[in-house]
């Protein structure tokens, strides 16, 4: 099946050094481009993470650190990036909770501002998991109809970026609509039903420090747009001020946005928080 695409997807995936997004880095980035056009192109780097590789990640990736020693680190790699990049959507494995987080952090410790936001975000892992509830092996054998370790090698990014870009076709195909007797099992061969399936959770910032609320009004109902829909605000969703509204706690706590940008954490959370705040002071400015 060919997907239906308004713009480039990028289906990708990461090796690291860990899973902390703040301390951990990444050690290989696999990704194939696929054009509206059905053009793909293919990419893989080694990267040096400029920190030791655990033995541990040697033996479940096969990448050492003499294999890093001599290559570009993210940040010599990243405007490169970014320019393939520019105008995606994106598609991975878990990708949505680990893969784009991390990324955004690789970027932005480059010094670039990659907006995810206005990226359609595709989550393979979350389809399979909200429809059949297994891992990546487990998907490739259901939708490809093979053994994963008969066609891949595991925990490489370059072998899990082509088995997910298979396992997606293979789900396209089989939740296609007319394809099953079950209205409940159908998905539409369309980005931004694709990106909306993906969807998890209420995070506005990839770490969920920050998250989307309904807008009350004095009663305690939902405030609606113009469309008859709910409007969202973005809430703290830990700490003192958890479950408050940022925008109030801008005038109630000023010295809590300063907090957040001199503590512990991630460069996306510091980055939607500013991003907040400077929106704030257009519209009280």
């Amino acid at each position: 099946m060919k997907l239906h695409l308004t713009k480039p997807l990028v289906i990708f995936d990461l090796e690291t050094t860990g899973l902390d997004l703040v301390k951990d880095r990444v050690i290989q980035i696999s990704y194939i481009k696929v054009y509206p056009d059905g053009r793909e192109e293919r990419g893989n780097e080694i990267i040096n993470p400029e920190r030791p590789i655990d033995p541990f990640i040697t033996q479940l990736t096969g990448i050492s650190n003499d294999d890093v020693k001599d290559k570009p680190t993210f940040k010599q790699l990243a405007q490169k990036l970014a320019d393939i990049f520019a105008g995606s959507d994106f598609a991975g494995f878990n990708s949505n909770n680990f893969d784009i987080p991390l990324l955004a952090e690789e970027f932005l410790r480059a010094g670039i501002d990659f907006d995810f936001s206005k990226s359609r975000l595709i989550d393979a892992c979350t389809i399979f998991r909200k429809m059949e509830r297994r891992n990546l092996a487990a998907a490739y054998k259901f939708y490809c109809g093979r053994k994963m370790e008969e066609d891949f090698e595991a925990h490489r990014a370059d072998e899990d970026t082509e088995a997910t870009y298979r396992v997606l076709m293979g789900q396209l195909d089989k939740y296609a609509p007319g394809a099953n007797e079950d209205p409940e099992k159908v998905l539409e061969n369309d980005m931004d039903q694709l990106a909306a399936f993906s969807k998890a959770n209420n995070n506005v910032d990839f770490a969920g420090r920050i998250v989307w609320q309904e807008q009350k009004d004095r009663n305690g109902q939902p405030v609606l747009d113009q469309d008859g829909n709910p409007k969202l605000i973005e809430v703290f969703n830990f700490g003192k001020h958890k479950g408050i509204p940022v925008a109030d706690v801008f005038h109630i706590d000023p010295g809590y946005y300063s907090w957040i940008l001199s503590g512990d954490f991630t460069y996306n959370t510091k980055q939607v928080l500013t991003r907040i705040r400077l929106r704030e002071s257009k519209l009280n400015g």
